[in-house]
């Protein structure tokens, strides 16, 4: 049952999947250096708010806009994963249980990625940004 795929839908696939496996982690990383970067520049400089926007506001989008990427996905990995189940057939298709797998990987990553968002944006927004 190995069909072949246009070259674009083949591609279109594989990124995202890589997506999926990714995109949580990726998420996660900019978060952590833009809600850190952020509050300790803007304090370090003496200010209370970066270009205008109060600090915990610019702080809150560095934790909204990165838990967006990290939902959007796991909700690519759950597609994915529910998709991709081999069906009682599938011995002969390997790839499609490797596929599988990183969507099972996927979805656990990007579920450990969002709690890391959300629990970095708490302690980020209660806590006092800039106390000396």
């Amino acid at each position: 049952m190995n069909q072949r795929l246009p070259p674009r839908t083949a591609l279109f696939g594989g990124l995202l999947l890589w997506f999926a496996v990714l995109g949580g982690v990726l998420s996660w990383t900019v978060h952590s250096l833009a809600a850190w970067s952020i509050d300790e520049l803007t304090c370090e400089a003496g200010h209370d708010n970066l270009a205008g926007l109060p600090l915990t506001g610019a702080v809150a989008l560095a934790v909204l806009l990165p838990a967006a990427g990290a939902a959007t996905a796991l909700v690519v990995s759950v597609l994915a994963w529910r998709r991709l189940r081999p069906g009682p057939r599938a011995d002969d298709d390997r790839s499609l249980g490797r596929a599988h797998l990183l969507a099972v990987v996927g979805l656990w990553l990007n579920v450990l990625a969002l709690a890391m968002i959300v629990l970095g944006g708490v302690a980020a927004l209660v806590l006092p940004p800039c106390q000396r």
